[in-house]
């Protein structure tokens, strides 16, 4: 049996099978709110699972307003955040803000944040 006949099998019907992949596949765009896991978290940057194709990242910078807190600080691997989409990148991890979710205008943040960032 080859491996796509075990995950038909396991799954249903072929039909099932493109269903329940079409099910992972998150579309979303500049200026989003997606909900994620943290899976990953260093000085740098947080890695969220929002089940896209890869995971959407959250610079240090991006994560809280005020910038003297480490990540460890504000989450933990496990927890589940909401973030901002500032750029979505074709085949390159997603880049997000928690941070522009607690500003009372998240679209001119947004606008702000790519000026900033060059993007």
């Amino acid at each position: 049996m080859t491996p796509s006949q075990i995950a038909v099998n396991d799954i249903g019907s072929a039909e099932d099978f493109l269903a329940a992949i079409e099910g992972t596949i998150k579309n979303f765009n500049d200026g989003d709110l997606v909900s994620g896991i943290v899976v990953q978290i260093d000085r740098e940057e947080v890695l969220l699972d929002i089940g896209y194709k890869t995971e959407g990242v959250i610079p240090s910078r991006e994560l809280s307003i005020r910038h003297d807190v480490a990540p460890s600080e504000l989450v933990k691997v496990g927890d589940r955040i909401e973030a901002l989409v500032l750029q979505k990148r074709i085949k390159k991890t997603p880049i997000l803000s928690k941070s522009a979710l607690n500003m009372s205008r998240p679209g001119e943040m947004l606008k702000a944040r790519k000026k900033e960032m060059k993007l």
